[in-house]
């Protein structure tokens, strides 16, 4: 069982001192004011010395454009208005950071580490954020035109307003986010998990869901026209606005009526001499086609059942691996909060992230069922070893 603190008592805490909670707001909680270095308004751009210890270091409209910030811990950081114009952020963590109105154009966010960020007004046109992740990031507003996207994770995550027009989101990870009014136009979303997320008023014309998951996903007053929902699973577009292709409609009532034809007719033709040798022919290929498509039909559905159950036992791993992650983020954010930081140096730790990685990994190359095997055997030994970290620590 794992023991975490509830978000609801964090949300009480900063009731009870005056202050709403917010996602926002917790970007800043494993900081106090003024703990990290006060960088405000520096110019790095320049090969000016960035410190070793970034963490929650002020950096208010400092210049970083095309500095490289590869790896760096940033959590806690505060880059309101910040420069960072084709910036190398690959693999950064910014966990918790206060990012508002940052300029990211034609960074590079590659496996970027954004949980829990506030990035309203951050403009990230023409980026690349490939398996970036900003679970539970606030981007309203945000600005992601043209956006390479692919496999991103925006679980839970608020683009509110957000304008990712013609932006390339395809594998999104995008469970129960809200794309209320966002501007999605030529958007590709394939084979994205968006379940539960909602896009009202949004604009998505001309964008492609083919392949997505949208169970539960909600269009109200979103504009339709031209949007691809072929293959898509579960998408429901009512109360949307357009035509989109791909979503199966109400049968057509026609109208046709057949005549009454109640005028007898007379056969004048001659009688039947009996079957020819070119019916027969006939007949014969026609009952082996027909044995054919049998055969072939019962080899089809045997293969489309194992595809299926391929894929549902793929979709649980998924699910599996995105608890892992969230447990890890969990735990992480409960020791910046308790003061009890520096868990890098842990080997039950480590072994945690490790497994957590070893599991998206062999998720990515399994083609069988049997190699999912090697999934779930990691998802287990990165849960073991959160259990015996919180052990220790309890």
């Amino acid at each position: 069982m794992r023991r975490s603190i509830p978000l609801t008592l964090i949300a009480a805490i900063f009731a009870l001192s005056g202050t709403m909670f917010s996602p926002a707001q917790a970007a800043t909680g494993p900081c106090k004011p003024g703990e990290g270095a006060d960088l405000r308004g520096k110019d790095f751009t320049h090969g000016a010395q960035l410190p070793d210890d970034l963490r929650c270091a002020d950096l208010t409209e400092a210049r970083l454009n095309g500095v490289d910030l590869t790896l760096k811990d940033l959590t806690g950081a505060i880059l309101r208005g910040a420069s960072l114009k084709q910036a190398n952020l690959t693999q950064t963590t910014l966990k918790y950071a206060d990012l508002r109105d940052a300029d990211f154009t034609e960074a590079d966010l590659g496996q970027l580490h954004a949980d829990y960020a506030d990035l309203r007004g951050a403009i990230m046109v023409d980026a690349e954020a490939g398996q970036a992740e900003f679970p539970y990031a606030d981007l309203s507003g945000a600005k992601l035109t043209r956006a390479e996207l692919t496999q991103a994770d925006f679980t839970n995550a608020k683009l509110v307003d957000a304008d990712l027009n013609e932006s390339t989101p395809g594998q999104l990870k995008a469970r129960k986010a809200d794309f209320t009014r966002a501007k999605l136009h030529d958007a590709k979303m394939g084979q994205s998990n968006l379940r539960n997320a909602t896009f009202k008023d949004a604009d998505v014309s001309e964008a492609a869901f083919t392949q997505a998951e949208l169970e539960g996903a909600d269009f109200t007053g979103a504009l339709v026209e031209g949007t691809s929902f072929v293959q898509a699973d579960g998408a429901d577009t009512t109360g949307s606005e357009g035509t989109p292709k791909g979503v199966a409609g109400p049968p057509t009532d026609t109208g046709f009526v057949p005549e009454d034809d109640s005028e007898p007719r007379v056969d004048r033709r001659p009688p039947p001499r009996g079957p020819s040798v070119g019916l027969i022919m006939v007949v014969l290929s026609a009952v082996g086609l027909a044995l054919t498509m049998v055969i072939w039909g019962i080899s089809t559905q045997r293969r489309n059942r194992r595809n299926a159950q391929f894929a549902l036992i793929r979709h649980n791993a998924e699910e599996d691996i995105t608890r892992l992650g969230e447990e890890i983020d969990r735990l992480d954010y409960e020791f910046q909060i308790s003061g009890r930081g520096g868990m890098t140096a842990d080997q039950d730790w480590r072994r945690a992230i490790d497994a957590y990685e070893a599991a998206k990994i062999a998720l990515a190359v399994a083609q069988r069922r049997e190699e999912l095997h090697f999934v779930a055997q990691a998802v287990q030994d990165g849960r073991a070893a959160l259990d015996r970290l919180k052990t220790r620590s309890l």
